[in-house]
């Protein structure tokens, strides 16, 4: 992420987005911050915090009330997926409270009314991508049940406030791209950001790897032994860029250049 913003010319924004607040530990953020600056990540700005922004999200919910794209849900993410019979990967919200009067209803959140509009944008690694949000994810929920914003919600606008023009994320976050800069179009940003999606680095299992499941990360290679040209070495190769061979951050730009020839 840091080489190819470098290699664009770009500032880095580092955004802890803690929105989700019965996952998010203060000594996970001490970890990750630890280990960005061990690495030579160091970010141009640092943005606040997503749990510190909910009186912006707040108003820009208001914004899409006030043009009655808004409305109140009841259900739970059970409940959606025993009404359309699948709890497996991303389950397309059916539009079960939409026109029911809730209004004031004990455990509601807050959907956004996407209408069924096809959208085009250009991923930098992997060319023109179609997608038709409402087809995919129906109406998005950008505050739950438990009034914690949603990330689909919470990074739009920490996008549109923050001038990001390029999103670097891997590919499992594709098919969040199309609704996302519908939300964006709808709170008035009518130039999306450029996306680049890059491929996951895998277990051997072809799992992708995760702090859940207890795989290696930064700090456990460290104290390995592995120095920072080796762990970006072997980052690349997993990402398609280089041999496996010990890197340093100019290296890497340069590469990233390369590939943009």
């Amino acid at each position: 992420m840091w080489g190819v913003a470098w290699a664009f010319g770009g500032r880095v924004v580092l955004r802890i987005e803690d929105h989700d607040g019965t996952r998010s530990r203060p000594e996970f953020e001490t970890q990750i911050l630890e280990d960005l600056e061990w690495l030579g990540c160091v970010a141009d700005f640092r943005a606040p915090r997503q749990s510190e922004r909910g009186p912006r999200y707040a108003e820009a919910l208001g914004q899409l009330a006030d043009a009655g794209l808004v409305y109140p849900c009841a259900c739970s993410r059970k409940s959606i997926a025993e009404i359309v019979g699948s709890n497996e990967g991303e389950v397309r919200y059916p539009g079960t409270c939409r026109g029911l009067d809730i209004e004031g209803a004990i455990h509601q959140g807050r959907r956004i009314l996407l209408a069924a509009e096809r959208f085009t944008f250009n991923d930098l690694r992997l060319g023109p991508v179609e997608q038709v949000p409402a087809d995919v994810s129906g109406d998005i929920l950008a505050r739950d049940r438990h009034g914690h914003w949603t990330y689909q919600f919470a990074v739009v606008v920490d996008d549109l406030d923050q001038g990001i023009d390029l999103v670097i994320r891997g590919e499992d976050i594709l098919a969040s791209t199309g609704r996302q800069i519908q939300i964006a179009r709808l709170l008035g940003r009518e130039i999306p950001p450029r996306y680049l999606h890059h491929p996951l680095i895998l277990r051997p299992d072809g799992i992708k790897l995760s702090k859940a499941n207890r795989d290696t990360g930064i700090r456990d290679l460290r104290a390995l032994g592995w120095g920072v040209e080796r762990i970006l070495g072997a980052a690349a190769q997993a990402l398609g860029v280089g041999t496996g061979a010990p890197l340093g951050w100019d290296d890497i730009v340069a590469a990233v250049r390369a590939l943009g020839r």
